[in-house]
């Protein structure tokens, strides 16, 4: 199989200036919506890319739990790789790859901890099996087998078997705060449309077209 050689036409639609949101979380919406409604897949699974002490990037997908005007949240052990390097570097960078639909979002902003009181909101809205989860797993900690880690969930499942799990003081969520969003729609011939929404001192946001 020669990799070189995989590549398609990008023929699905255009993106036109004259037919954007001028705030991008509505644009976001919109687009996310249409994700939805076209029964795609894991429609909020977004990449998240942070950079340690060192400078160097780490990324994995998470899944977006709210957007609003104030931006992005996910939630994570705040234990876990990502949660330790936005600790010492708060600048991160969400990617959503929606290719059946020949679209991409890059999002450019800082994170910063979500408030105690929507952690335990959400936490609770989780399924009981993804509480337990949560307790059992060290993310991003080194473990001997998944027996090991299979044992450890049955006896936090034994533990909390009755009533509600707590939440745990290792568990919390991060905000998103885009300074950047970019809109990316496939064009023919990889002349891609590219559209960059900065935000301005004043709160308000620049479009520019990109080359593709």
């Amino acid at each position: 199989m020669k990799i070189d050689d995989i590549r398609r036409s990008y023929t699905k639609d255009k993106l036109d200036a004259d037919n954007l949101a001028a705030d991008p979380i509505v644009q976001f919406e919109q687009w996310l919506k249409d994700v939805i409604a076209a029964e795609l897949p894991d429609p909020t699974a977004m990449c998240v890319a942070t950079v340690d002490a060192s400078g160097q990037p780490s990324q994995r997908l998470v899944l977006l739990k709210d957007v609003n005007s104030s931006g992005f949240t996910f939630y994570t052990n705040l234990g876990s790789r990502k949660a330790s390097e936005l600790a010492v570097n708060p600048k991160v960078s969400l990617h959503f790859p929606w290719h059946p639909l020949e679209r991409q979002v890059i999002v450019y902003g800082t994170a910063e901890r979500v408030p105690s009181s929507q952690v335990v909101k959400y936490f609770l809205s989780r399924p009981k099996e993804s509480q337990l989860a949560a307790w059992a797993s060290e993310q991003s900690r080194p473990i001997s087998t998944r027996h090991a880690l299979m044992q450890k969930f049955a006896e936090i499942k034994h533990k909390f078997a009755h009533g509600e799990v707590p939440l745990p003081s290792f568990w919390g969520g991060f905000l998103v705060k885009p300074s950047k969003i970019e809109f990316w729609q496939g064009g023919e011939h990889r002349l891609h449309d590219r559209f960059m929404y900065q935000r301005q001192a004043d709160g308000s946001w620049q479009i520019e077209r990109l080359c593709p």
